[in-house]
Parts: C-alpha cells; sequence; structure tokens
C-alpha cells in the first residue's frame, strides 16, 4: 500500500512538472498582414493611415490597424505585437485617433487614458489618465480632449470637461468645464469649439456648443443648437458643421451650420447625420439613425458643398456596395487621391471591414479590421 502511495503522489509531481513546463505566459495576439490590397506607392506623399478599433466594451479588445500605401499592404493589430509589455493591450474602448508631429494619439474611452505613441513604430510612449475621455484635436502644440467624466451612463455626471496637453512634455496643463458629455471639437482662429451632448440624462439632453478662448482657457459663451449634439467640423471657409442626434424618438437627426465670424447657427440641412468628413469643397455625409419606435436603423449616404451649402444630389457610393455594408461607423478622405474610406461595425462583436472608394463612387479594396473600426489618421512622408 506504501508503494502504491508513494507511486500516486510521485505520479501528481510529474503531472504537475509537465503541465508547468507545458504553460506559457500570455502572449499578445500576434500582427497580422493583408498583401496586395492594391499597388504599391513607395514614394507616396501619404505613407499611410491608422485605423482605431474601438473593440466590444469591457472586453479590453481595442485595437491598432495600419494601412501601409507606400507597400500596398494592411497590417492589423499592430499595438499588441510593437507592445508586449502593456498587460491589457489598447485597452477598453479605443474612441479616437489623431496624429501631431512625431506622435500618435489614441484616445481610449472605458480605459480612461490616452496612449500617446511614436507615429513611426506605434511604440507607447506615455499612458496620460483621463477619466471617460472622448475625443481629440490638436492646436499651437497642444492636445485638447474631452472628457465626460463620472461614471458611464450615469445621469449624475458631473459636467464635462475639455483637457489641454502639452505635446512636448506630454503633460496636463490646464482644464476647463463644459456642458455635459462633450464629444468632438475643432479649433478655429483662436477659439475651441465643444459639442456637448448631455447623453447620460435623456430626455434632458445639451444642445448647445461650447465657445473657448483659447489665450484665457475660459468658455466666453454657449451656441444653442439642438439636442444630442456629437460630431464637429470645420470647413476653410469659417463655418462649423455640427451634427445632432436626436432623441431617437420624435427629433430626427439633422446637420447644422454655424457661422464662426456671428458664432450663430446658420444653416439647417435636413439629412440625418451621424459622422462626415469634409475635403476642399465637398463634405462626406452619412447616417446610421436609429429609432426606438422600430427598433431598427435607417442608413443614408450623402454630399454637401460647404462653399454654396447646398444638398448635392445622389451617394457617394455608386456602384451599389452601401447595400453590402451593415453598420456605418467611420469615415475619412484622403487628402491626395480623394479616395474615400468607410468602416463597417458589422454587428458591433464580430472583425469590422474597411472599404475603399474611388472619387467615381465605386469600391477599389476592402479589408477585415478589429472589431468596431471607428476612426482614421493619416501619415505623411515628413512623420
Amino acid at each position: 500500500m506504501k508503494y502504491m502511495k508513494f507511486l500516486k503522489y510521485g505520479m501528481i509531481i510529474i503531472l504537475m512538472v509537465v503541465f508547468s513546463s507545458c504553460r506559457k505566459d500570455p502572449q499578445p495576439i500576434p500582427e497580422e498582414i493583408t498583401n496586395t490590397l492594391f499597388p504599391a506607392e513607395p514614394n507616396a506623399r501619404v505613407k499611410g493611415m491608422y485605423v482605431v478599433n474601438e473593440g466590444n466594451m469591457n472586453m479590453n479588445k481595442a485595437s491598432l490597424d495600419y494601412v501601409d500605401f507606400t507597400q500596398g499592404l494592411y497590417r492589423k493589430n499592430i499595438f499588441n505585437q510593437v507592445n508586449p509589455d502593456v498587460t491589457k493591450g489598447l485597452g477598453d474602448v479605443a474612441n479616437d485617433i489623431g496624429v501631431y508631429g512625431a506622435k500618435l494619439y489614441v484616445v481610449v474611452n472605458i480605459s480612461n487614458k490616452i496612449e500617446v505613441m511614436d507615429v513611426k513604430t506605434a511604440k507607447r510612449i506615455k499612458m496620460i489618465d483621463l477619466v471617460n475621455c472622448r475625443y481629440v484635436t490638436f492646436h499651437g502644440n497642444k492636445a485638447y480632449v474631452s472628457a465626460y467624466l463620472g461614471k458611464v451612463g450615469d445621469p449624475k455626471a458631473p459636467q464635462g470637461i475639455v483637457a489641454e496637453i502639452d505635446t512636448a512634455t506630454l503633460q496636463i496643463t490646464r482644464k476647463i468645464e463644459v456642458g455635459r458629455q462633450p464629444e468632438e471639437m475643432a479649433v478655429v482662429g483662436n477659439k475651441l469649439y465643444v459639442a456637448n451632448s448631455g447623453g447620460y440624462s435623456p430626455p434632458n439632453y445639451e444642445r448647445t456648443v461650447s465657445v473657448i478662448d483659447m489665450d484665457s482657457f475660459t468658455e466666453i459663451k454657449r451656441i444653442d443648437v439642438a439636442v444630442n449634439l456629437h460630431r464637429l467640423k470645420a470647413d476653410q471657409y469659417g463655418d462649423l458643421y455640427v451634427t445632432s442626434r436626436g432623441d431617437y424618438y420624435d427629433i430626427p437627426s439633422k446637420l447644422f451650420v454655424i457661422d464662426t465670424k456671428t458664432d450663430l447657427v446658420k444653416k439647417t440641412f435636413n439629412v440625418a447625420a451621424s459622422n462626415l468628413a469634409i475635403d476642399g469643397d465637398k463634405a462626406y455625409v452619412y447616417s446610421t439613425e436609429y429609432s426606438y419606435i422600430t427598433g431598427e436603423n435607417t442608413i443614408s449616404y450623402s454630399m454637401i458643398n460647404v462653399k454654396d451649402e447646398t444638398i448635392i444630389p445622389g451617394s457617394f457610393i455608386s456602384d451599389g456596395t452601401d447595400k453590402k455594408i451593415k453598420i456605418p461607423y467611420g469615415i475619412a478622405v484622403h487628402p491626395i487621391t480623394k479616395d474615400v474610406f468607410v468602416s463597417d461595425a458589422t454587428d458591433y462583436v464580430t472583425p469590422g471591414r474597411l472599404y475603399c472608394f474611388g472619387p467615381d463612387g465605386r469600391q477599389k479594396w476592402s479589408v477585415e479590421t478589429g472589431d468596431i473600426p471607428a476612426s482614421f489618421a493619416f501619415v505623411y512622408k515628413t512623420n
């Protein structure tokens, strides 16, 4: 019996050693490369485009992809590959991305941080803590990040803020209180404009754009626009295009134009607008307008001449590919080729897709992305 007992314990020890030797420390998800999507342009002025994928909430599935125009490659999941020591990867819900100088900034909403990386390598330089941060924009060697503050979904969350970050020291230098749940921002002249949503307390939405003087970093006024504001983009004529998501019941989504010389709404477009990209005199607009009444999305694509402030007939997708796109979620326009990029969040839980359309509206290529591809940032040859 003693022999059998010792044999039993010996076998347990052997199995423990075997399993210990087989077990490996968690490894980062490896980078994936898709080849020959498009002809390589070794001397392209725009070298590439970063794609940030939000990832599913509370799952730490945010990720970073890269379109390499010089080699004709799509590189998927590069952050984890380059930064294996960052234990939770890029984090939880990567909400926005921007390139400024030699640095790449990714705003990670639920993880309450801004990841700052080397634009050439995506190697982490620094992580900046900021609770419930949302969007980033840049001006005069400073980054400006909007933040909801408070807990996710809390109707009693405090007023939001905009934080100013010195792009050399990567320190937060100033903060200014704005409306509840601030979203996108834009700088025109010496003023920073912030779209306030109030999205945590429906039907008591915010309906204003905060105007901040850049020198004193004080809020000098609020412009009344519409409920539940979100996107805010500046054109080359000193106007701002602001989207309202409506209330998802009786108040529809619309697009508004603010004249920054008077800080007044000068025009209303009765078109649904979830997001837009402005290039030259043309704005490319898509909408995924959800209704609690029907329980469905209404998807549309439109164009606007921002010089004349008129709607251009038709869609910027001309070949029927729009029927394949389930949930349009991000948009950008190549500054040189004028190709239009539209991302598809598909079902929000599995990999999305990025589509590239030529100026004629016909699909040139598409590729699988990470989960919920959301925002884009171009990288120029000088970077």
